[in-house]
């Protein structure tokens, strides 16, 4: 084993304020800079990959990368983190609870009927009830937290909708719809297809398509990420269309599809965060106004993977009467991380809380992020803590206000 992007790392220490789990135990283990010695023990051979505290400090990695905008040598940790767990996955094999959300979300035919059953659930109402602090009334939040805004629940679900304005479709794009948003969040695809259309885009579907392959990643299973990643490069073609993805950790990983050794520069060249082509052109196209608080919690794979972080502000300037209300700590992870949230929950609730402390002090009326994991982790938490903001996609937002707009036949 060769772990090459970790070899800048010169101990400087800028990444220990930046590590939310570090923040959370003080143990420098459980730091970048702790985990990056741990994983060069192992590549040297000091240590085993069953060693069991070589397993505790790296499976309590969020992966949020935040260390990486702060590290002043470039490393390259998500990368490196993701060769050693693929390693441990080998030596150990993968938990239990995760190879059973594997299949559960992202195995085709199984994930549609857990997802079915999932939406009619939620329908009832019942999660939104059972939400709170637990392993399964925590679940139940998450769940409630992915139910759509109201406008969109009275038949307004039609993603088909005629745009009423002087706009002409001059670009187009190809959506990802992936397997948790498109099982869970297919009415923030809608949202994503109306809004792009009212500043220009034909969004076009991409038969062929699969799961993007970063839950299997993060899992240690890069073989299996890797013939996802080949089927969606082939997917979607060689041309010019940029991919639109409306889930941040989607979007990071597909834009670092190259690192899994396939030929998927051009690819991952085309992929955008819906942000970010919203943001293009001069746009978005103003709406109506929404008077409303509005707290955004950036996703980490959104803002420290990708490095986007102006175009979201963009798509809320573009909503009148919002207001951003400023929440300390906000660029901090939430604690969701894909299956984290469930192999790690004391981690990930740790990691939660000071989060939810400061919302608390903020007192939004919606809290907006875009990745499908972070809603559930913040909408769960928010229930559990008896706060009453929403979460939304920020996409979402600008729908409602497009809609005002009589942006919509």
């Amino acid at each position: 084993m060769r772990l090459a992007g970790l070899d800048a790392c010169v101990h400087c220490g800028f990444c220990l304020q930046a590590c939310p789990t570090f923040l959370a135990t003080g143990d420098e283990a459980d730091s970048p800079r702790g985990r990056i010695e741990l994983m060069r023990a192992l590549e040297r051979g000091d240590l085993a990959a069953t060693d069991p505290a070589l397993a505790l400090h790296l499976d309590r990695c969020l992966g949020c990368r935040a260390c990486e905008p702060v590290c002043p040598s470039g490393v390259r940790y998500g990368q490196g983190l993701e060769e050693v767990r693929a390693v441990l996955a080998r030596a150990r094999g993968v938990p239990w609870i995760a190879r059973a959300a594997l299949w559960a979300l992202t195995s085709s035919g199984v994930a549609e009927v857990v997802y079915r059953f999932a939406r009619m659930l939620r329908a009832t109402g019942i999660p939104r009830l059972l939400a709170g602090w637990g392993r399964i009334r925590f679940a139940m939040g998450m769940l409630a937290a992915t139910r759509p805004m109201r406008n969109v629940e009275r038949g307004m679900r039609n993603r088909s909708a005629g745009i009423n304005s002087a706009f002409r479709i001059s670009h187009s794009a190809l959506l990802f719809r992936g397997c948790v948003m498109q099982g869970l969040f297919s009415h923030v695809h809608d949202a994503t297809i109306r809004t792009l259309a009212v500043n220009g885009y034909d969004v076009r579907e991409v038969a062929g398509q699969v799961c993007c392959g970063a839950l299997h990643a993060h899992a240690g299973l890069l073989d299996d990420a890797r013939a996802l990643a080949q089927t969606n490069v082939a997917a979607f073609g060689d041309g010019d269309e940029p991919i639109v993805v409306n889930s941040a950790g989607c979007g990071a990983f597909m834009k670092d599809y190259g690192h899994l050794d396939i030929a998927a520069e051009r690819f991952a060249a085309r992929v955008r965060d819906v942000t970010e082509l919203l943001a293009a052109n001069g746009g978005p196209v103003p709406g109506a106004p929404l008077d409303l608080h509005v707290a955004y919690d950036p996703p980490c794979h959104l803002l420290h993977a990708q490095r986007v972080a102006g175009p979201p502000l963009r798509l809320f300037e573009a909503i009148p009467l919002l207001s951003l209300v400023p929440v300390p700590g906000a660029d901090e992870c939430c604690g969701s991380a894909g299956l984290f949230t469930l192999v790690e929950p004391r981690m990930s609730r740790a990691v939660l809380h000071p989060k939810l402390d400061r919302l608390r002090e903020a007192a939004p009326q919606v809290v907006a992020t875009g990745n499908p994991g972070c809603l559930m982790q913040l909408g769960a938490g928010l229930a559990a803590e008896g706060m009453r903001a929403a979460v939304r996609h920020p996409v979402e937002l600008l729908d409602a206000s497009y809609r005002a707009a009589g942006r919509y036949e």
